[in-house]
């Protein structure tokens, strides 16, 4: 009898030694490696790859056909849409073997990569921001509720932890969720902050 506390469907492959915590899902023709840690809740969709050493946070969902190479970190709350595309070398050569040399990517808590999104090693995606699908950022800091659009990816505005657009700011520079009623502010050019909950709290 299984008594693990996660789920993986027999098509999955989980290599040993990996860390998995309770409540997570693994689903068909997923391959964890050995090495690699995942947090609880979360849920690889069909067909993921995590490589040696890589670390996934709590309550992290994954859609079909992601690979999360070495040197990519996830945060909690993260979301990765289907078929986006994470890499971990600058310039790779077949005849050249740049193993060690990964440039890291990390994915801050509660972002989301929309489907066929691409994030180019070195990246570092900010606290709850957006990357539209299809959209490519070419390395460098997404700042916290950025949302990202196009090839290459260029902020377009600023988004809410429940991933709606925020207002336009009114004359005290607050910005508003449509959804929640949440406000935000421009507290620095470039740094976004909610005024209704601190930066470690979820939704």
């Amino acid at each position: 009898m299984n008594d693990r506390p996660w789920f993986a469907h027999p098509t999955a492959c989980v290599d040993e030694p990996a860390t998995i915590g309770a409540g997570t899902k693994i689903w068909h023709f997923c391959h964890v490696s050995s090495g690699a840690s995942i947090g609880e809740r979360c849920n690889l969709g069909q067909n993921v790859f995590v490589a040696p050493g890589v670390r996934i946070g709590d309550n992290v969902k994954i859609q079909n056909n992601v690979s999360v190479y070495e040197g990519v970190e996830l945060e909690d709350d993260v979301f990765c849409g289907p078929s986006c595309v994470f890499t971990n070398v600058n310039n790779p050569r077949s005849q050249v073997n740049r193993r060690g040399q990964y440039a890291k990517t990390i994915v801050r808590r509660g972002a989301s990569i929309g489907a066929n999104a691409t994030i180019v090693c070195g990246s570092t995606i900010g606290r709850y921001a957006f990357i539209a699908a299809g959209a490519v950022v070419a390395r460098g800091e997404v700042p916290d509720y950025a949302l990202m659009v196009g090839v290459p990816a260029r902020r377009k505005g600023w988004i809410s932890r429940h991933g709606q657009p925020l207002t336009a700011p009114d004359a005290d520079g607050v910005m508003t969720c449509p959804e929640s009623g949440w406000r935000y502010r421009e507290v620095e050019p470039g740094i976004v902050r909610c005024l209704d909950k601190g930066e470690d709290e979820g939704i």
